[in-house]
């Protein structure tokens, strides 16, 4: 893993590197608090051997150095302990007071250190003082021999201490706290590496473009709005999302191969990737350069387009399939730009015969003839085969993966079906990316500038009259709502550039939408009950 994809799995996984350094740290905070502190009192004795005096300095050094080693042992030695007990402020058994010497021997010196260990500061005080009376005298008892005229062998001195203990050498708490954090952040840079090691998802369009071969026709950024905003009409027309489909759409009219693609499909390797929020998008995109646009809903086993666009969908695609209805009666106009909806209509049984059959090769030949775009929402991919069907009777086919959740052999093995009905993948869409807060803030702030210096300018009536088009429904201005609807002949052409080179009466004269669907709901209904009596049994004349 090289040095940028290991910075990028830290700014992923920085919340867990932080949350193991706290929790660790905490972990080991409160295991210091729960610690009995421990207070330390310190001495050192020097070794002295007076009748070795005449010796030579080596020979006399080198027996106190064998003694000051033999000593530091010693200290620890039972026999020590219990002439300690019997001093006064001890008040501990042999057991403890042993437990609690501990000694070493300097190396290349004749110097003893004893530290004594105990949860009592004044306790551990009173054994320093003990061990410093007590020990001499154990020393004589074993190397001194009883004579008044002979120097003894071995003398034992303190020369430092014994100490007062003033604060606890244990625990350290501030030592374990910086140990804690530092093993949660050790152990949390690898959790990160592991984790993108063992990532198998793409979340980047350099990977998408690499894994499938294809080309990427654009990035959409994850946006929170696509929930309760999914179309980008409205104020979402100048938002991150709105400028990644006019990006997609360039590229497409850009490529020599979707140059005479006139029927496209828009599928999915999995569900929940968003390509029915993609179509309908790409569909409006296409609609504003002018285009006559249809797009249908193929989708008939989890139809979704015809509530993002809230249109009828009881009779639809699949009533003209079964050659129950006629296109003409299907087909409802939306809005006033160039956009046609095909409904799904009512869900067959039997789905996948239906866009296989000759019908449906029938139908998309009519459709190249009426509009110069055709989108065709289909299921996903590896679900079903409802849009490798379509795909090889289509002209191109468009591939939609949503970022950090398709995993690789999924897109690898969508591609494949997609390949086995030799249908054409003209590109694919990394959708729902992450984008940094860095990049989402410069492109808003660059939009709500250019936005409010241009409020009282025809830059904003231009946007006004691009929301009108789009949604017939919303008034252009507050103080002209009711006012009746001028001819083009009568009307002064007003161009802004978000409307395409239509002038101010043609986007006032425009249908409107909501009638557009009541008339599709009423349309709708009279075909149900044309369907309906022609299934009714005929009585038979005598």
């Amino acid at each position: 893993m090289d040095f940028h994809r290991y910075m990028r799995a830290i700014r992923k996984s920085w919340w867990i590197i932080v949350l193991l350094m706290v929790v660790i740290g905490g972990l080991a905070y409160g295991y210091s608090k729960r610690q009995t502190p421990i207070y330390s009192s310190k001495l050192t004795f020097y070794v002295g051997s007076p009748a070795l005096a005449d010796s030579s300095a080596n020979a006399t050094n080198q027996f106190a150095q064998d003694r000051a080693t033999s000593y530091a042992k010693l200290l620890s030695s039972d026999r020590l302990a219990q002439m300690i007990t019997d001093a006064p402020g001890v008040g501990a058994t042999t057991r403890q007071v042993a437990g609690e010497i501990s000694a070493t021997a300097q190396l290349n010196t004749v110097l003893i250190d004893v530290q004594i260990h105990d949860a009592s500061p004044a306790r551990a005080l009173a054994i320093g003082r003990a061990v410093g009376l007590s020990f001499p005298q154990l020393v004589d008892e074993l190397d001194n021999t009883p004579s008044r005229t002979a120097p003894a062998t071995v003398k034992l001195s303190v020369v430092s201490g014994p100490t007062t203990p003033k604060a606890p050498i244990s625990p350290r708490t501030r030592l374990n706290v910086l140990i804690g954090v530092a093993l949660g952040l050790i152990l949390g840079l690898a959790l990160a590496a592991l984790r993108e090691l063992f990532d198998f998802s793409v979340r980047s369009a350099e990977a998408l473009a690499q894994l499938s071969g294809i080309p990427v026709l654009g990035t959409i950024a994850f946006d929170r709005t696509v929930k309760t905003q999914p179309l980008i009409i409205d104020n979402l027309a100048y938002s991150p999302r709105a400028e990644s489909m006019r990006q997609i759409r360039t590229n497409l009219q850009f490529m020599e191969a979707a140059a005479a693609s006139q029927v496209l499909v828009i599928t999915s390797s999995v569900e929940a990737e968003g390509k029915s929020i993609t179509a309908a998008n790409l569909a409006l995109s296409l609609a504003e350069t002018g285009k006559q646009v249809v797009l249908i809903e193929a989708d008939m086993r989890r139809p979704r387009l015809s509530e993002l666009m809230d249109v009828e969908r009881s009779v639809g695609l699949s009533n003209v399939l079964a050659r129950q209805v006629d296109l003409d009666d299907v087909l409802q106009k939306w809005g006033s730009e160039g956009l046609t909806i095909l409904p799904s209509g009512t869900i067959p049984p039997n789905p996948a015969e239906l866009l296989g059959g000759a019908r449906m090769r029938e139908l998309l030949t009519e459709l190249r003839s009426r509009f110069d775009i055709a989108l065709i929402d289909t299921p996903p991919v590896l679900p079903v085969t409802d849009s490798t069907v379509l795909a090889a009777s289509a002209d191109g086919t468009i591939v939609v993966f949503r970022a950090g959740k398709t995993r690789r052999w999924q897109l690898q093995a969508a591609l494949e079906s997609l390949t086995a009905v030799q249908a054409t993948v003209l590109g694919c869409v990394l959708n729902m990316k992450p984008v940094s807060r860095r990049d989402a803030s410069g492109y808003a702030g660059y939009y709500a500038t250019a936005i409010g210096a241009d409020q009282s300018g025809g830059a904003a009536r231009g946007r006004r009259r691009l929301v009108g088009r789009l949604i017939p429904g919303v008034p252009k201005k507050s103080s002209t709502t009711n006012r009746p609807a001028a001819s083009p002949a009568t009307s002064a052409p007003t161009e802004s550039p978000a409307s395409n080179g239509r002038t101010k009466a043609e986007a006032q004269s425009a249908p409107s939408k909501v009638p557009a669907k009541a008339a599709a709901k009423s349309s709708a209904a009279k075909t149900q009950v044309s369907l309906a009596k022609q299934q009714e049994p005929r009585e038979r004349t005598p």
